[in-house]
Formats: structure tokens, sequence, C-alpha cells
């Protein structure tokens, strides 16, 4: 399991309002949940239709061109 050494930041009543962690461990954990979201992307697509090499290439040069106009 990570270990995240965080601080609590307290407002003037007490009230917790942020927590404070190291850019390394935030980083970290940046990087878990963005696997974490790949891996349930992969999983929930694992049954579409799979496109053929050149069909890919083609889709991908009009996202392409759709982004440089």
């Amino acid at each position: 399991m990570l270990e995240i050494h965080k601080k609590i930041v307290i407002d003037e009543n007490k009230k917790p309002i942020a927590v404070q962690i190291p850019i390394e461990e935030f980083e970290r954990l940046e990087e878990v949940i963005e696997n974490y979201g790949l891996a349930k992307l992969m999983d929930e697509v694992k049954d579409d239709e799979r496109l053929s090499s050149e069909d890919a290439k083609k889709y991908y040069q009009s996202l392409k061109q759709h982004v440089e106009n």
C-alpha cells in the first residue's frame, strides 16, 4: 500500500480545509489513478469491434485533420 505523508490544513475554527502531501507522493497518486482509469477503459472496450490496421490509420488521420482545422 502506498504510504501518504499528509498534513491537514485547518481554518481559524479548527475545521479541516485542505491536505498537503509531498509532490513525489502526489505524482505517484496521479499515476495510480491514471493506470486505474486506463485499465477500466480497456476493460469496457474489450468486446468492441476492432479496426484493421488500414482503417485505424484512416481514422487517426481524420482525427488529426479535425484537430488541425
